[in-house]
């Protein structure tokens, strides 16, 4: 199966979180998306590390230097996940 692509590039700074973390708490156990950006999201990783702790996974797809691509899952039921994974 594919996963969807969420490409925050042309979307304005100030709506990006926002918008992830709408995608990703829509997201079925399990589910996972793969966000594209303009830059490392490196501070978005953090944010999911203290608004959704061991909820979320998250693995780099690729690393710039123009695209970085993230892989976001919402962490199955029950799973033992710290929300480091990478």
């Amino acid at each position: 199966m594919t996963e969807t692509v969420l490409d925050v590039r042309a979307i304005a700074p100030a709506e990006r979180h926002a918008l992830v973390f709408s995608t990703f708490d829509a997201l079925a156990p399990g589910g996972a998306f793969i966000l594209a950006a303009d830059h490392d999201p490196r501070p978005l990783y953090a944010q999911f590390g203290a608004q959704r702790s061991g909820k979320f996974e998250w693995s780099y797809v690729e690393q710039g230097p123009e695209v970085w691509r993230v892989r976001i899952a919402r962490a199955r039921e029950g799973a033992s996940c710290c929300g480091s994974c990478s």
